[in-house]
């Protein structure tokens, strides 16, 4: 198995929906959102992997150097390292954006408070936005093609979905992503969301957060107007926010116990009907 073909039985099996969407690309273009969406898989999954922080820090370190150049002789031996460097200098891509990412990424591997919707619009900016764009630039053949903006929304209206689904898993963790602001506002305590008690206050901070997803989510549609059909692939998960959102709007939703999740058939039809109509 070569490092490409590694890089898509890894998506395929930990990141489905983006793979199915990387599925509706050119054939020459797949490759490389493949080795961009294995390469996030290894940045994000991280504090999974780790016992405590520093050796996760470490790890982050050498992802890196790799992008860096720093540690050439590793990543040869690494299939996601190498083949993430060959799609950033097929592509153009600029490794310092990924250096980003890892670096908004060490956020994930310690238990402090997200501060505010502020900077939880901005991680998601630096972790999500930035794979929306290259994966759009990757489509355009390396070019900028004029998506940032529409990207940037698309990246927080699916961070903060991701966030929400996740939210039982992190709060057995006691690790919050919920904005401090908003919580403070709302009432809310951290002591109610790690003790598994859905609060009024939580309920309402929770239909907020949905809120903001979905304005994200209409404005990244808006500025997709203006965009050329070819860089579509990239923004095809957003098909899938407004089923999660609803589905989490059930009166029977537990937010701190609940997964939310699509059946994978309604996950690959929406993506499909999303490519077949040109528009999420």
């Amino acid at each position: 198995m070569d490092a490409f073909a590694f890089c898509a039985e890894e998506v395929r099996r930990h990141d489905r929906d983006r793979f199915l969407a990387d599925l509706f690309a050119p054939e020459p273009a797949r490759r490389h959102l493949f080795a961009l969406h294995a390469f996030n898989l290894e940045i994000a999954r991280v504090r999974e992997l780790v016992s405590s922080p520093m050796p996760g820090e470490i790890r982050l370190q050498w992802w890196r150097d790799v992008l860096d150049g720093k540690a050439a002789g590793d990543a040869a031996g690494n299939p996601v390292a190498a083949a993430i460097i060959e799609t950033l200098s097929l592509n153009g891509l600029p490794a310092t954006a990924l250096d980003h990412l890892i670096e908004a990424r060490i956020f994930d591997l310690y238990n402090d408070p997200m501060p505010s919707l502020a900077d939880l619009e901005g991680y998601a900016g630096e972790t999500n936005s930035v794979l929306i764009q290259f994966a759009a630039m990757i489509l355009a053949g390396g070019k900028d093609p004029g998506t940032a903006d529409a990207a940037g929304h698309a990246g927080v209206a699916l961070a903060i979905v991701g966030l929400l689904r996740a939210l039982p898993t992190h709060a057995q963790r006691q690790q919050l992503y919920l904005p401090g602001d908003m919580m403070q506002a709302a009432g809310v305590s951290a002591e109610d969301i790690f003790a598994g008690r859905v609060t009024p206050g939580l309920r309402t901070l929770l239909a907020d957060l949905r809120a903001v997803a979905r304005g994200h989510l209409a404005e990244a549609r808006r500025r997709l107007d203006a965009a050329d059909r070819i860089v579509l692939p990239a923004f095809l998960p957003l098909a899938l926010v407004e089923p999660l959102l609803a589905r989490m709007e059930r009166s029977s939703h537990d937010p701190l116990k609940d997964m939310t999740d699509l059946a994978p058939w309604r996950s690959q039809w929406l993506l499909w009907r999303a490519a077949r109509r040109g528009r999420v």
